[in-house]
């Protein structure tokens, strides 16, 4: 079989891009076409492969300003002769138009957060300009049509965790199968822990990084970020000098940060959360909202999973980790992880790329 991989955009290496990892291993002859690409930004496993970008490529500094003109873009790919295509989708990548012959399989990180179940958040209280959101109204509006129509050129969906499944049938009405993602556990290591709590996040609103920085800027606890983003100016400013901010880390400097934290904080919902099971793969506990992927990736005896979002809710579930630190046994976190790893998802979802779109007739 011929097979596309169509991903949003290459432009960093984080969870999303960690899965493509794992498909084009895979799947190793596969082309991969992309609305944009920064070949130092991703891993030598995916610049091993044919990669196309689109037209919109002169303008990837400013990617996110483009979301209104990436259904034209996507469109625009020529895919004929190719007789599998997978679209990895946390932005519009399965909007390509695909070949009568073709398969077309969806991997959903999640629907698009920012036109559907963040709509609101972005809209009022995220996006300061007025200009801005009088022009988000009627472009959102436009391309929450698009994308409910581009579902249907999708033959199969797969979720990346139960939390996605119900949003892709909220959002598009249609079915998927539950397929967690990849996560390198084998390459994580446990250590004594040393005196600071971690965070690895992009730096944008909906992670409610603010929250953990106004809570340790206030007790005083030495608290690590890594990960960059559109709120890290405004982030440091909250910030006091117990928080340090790392930007973005090599792989070897990440497995040093959580060998040697002391627990690992996911203060937003995440639709899976990947970090988490890095974390628990480092034998470190977390300290979660208990919402989205963290109520399936984090067992009971794994950490705290706090119900109440924001700095209070925060700010109690690490004093109660202060009675509970004592009892956590790294090798059953471990343990644990080893569910998620790339073996697990390769011997799931490996049989639904393998067979022809003649196979089904």
């Amino acid at each position: 079989m011929r097979v596309a991989i169509i991903h949003y955009w290459l432009l960093n290496m984080r969870g999303g891009e960690k899965v493509l990892e794992a498909l084009c291993r895979l799947v190793p002859d596969a082309d991969i076409f992309t609305l944009f690409y920064d070949p130092e930004s991703v891993s030598p496993t995916i610049r091993s492969h044919r990669i196309t970008s689109s037209f919109l490529q002169p303008l990837r500094r400013h990617y996110r300003s483009m979301l209104p003109l990436m259904p034209m873009a996507l469109e625009n790919f020529d895919l004929r002769g190719y007789d599998l295509i997978v679209s990895s989708e946390s932005g519009p990548a399965k909007g390509i138009i695909v070949p009568s012959g073709a398969r077309h399989i969806c991997y959903c990180h999640t629907p698009m957060r920012y036109l559907w179940d963040l709509y609101p958040a972005y809209r009022n209280d995220w996006t300061r300009s007025r200009v801005k959101r009088a022009m988000m109204t009627p472009f959102s509006n436009y391309l929450r049509l698009w994308d409910y129509a581009s579902a249907a050129r999708v033959d199969e969906f797969i979720a990346n965790s139960e939390n996605v499944r119900r949003r892709i049938a909220k959002t598009y009405r249609r079915e998927a199968t539950v397929i967690f993602p990849p996560v390198a556990v084998e390459s994580f290591y446990a250590k004594p822990s040393e005196d600071y709590y971690l965070i690895v996040s992009e730096l944008v609103a909906y992670k409610n990084i603010d929250a953990a920085v106004r809570v340790f800027s206030n007790s005083g606890r030495k608290l690590k970020i890594a990960g960059d983003g559109p709120e890290f100016a405004a982030l440091k400013r909250l910030a006091t000098p117990n928080i340090e901010f790392c930007g973005r880390v090599s792989d070897a400097e990440l497995h040093e940060l959580f060998a040697r934290c002391r627990a690992f904080l996911m203060p937003g919902e995440e639709d899976f959360g990947i970090t988490a099971v890095e974390a628990l793969a480092s034998g470190k506990p977390v300290i979660a909202l208990a919402r989205g992927g963290a109520l399936e990736t984090i067992p009971c005896y794994g950490g705290i999973l706090y119900r109440e979002a924001g700095d209070e809710g925060l700010r109690d579930a690490i004093e109660q980790w202060d009675s509970r630190e004592k009892g956590i046994d790294p090798e059953a976190l471990q343990a644990w992880a080893a569910r998620f790893s790339e073996a697990e998802f390769a011997a799931k979802i490996g049989p639904i790329l393998s067979y022809r779109p003649s196979d089904l007739r």
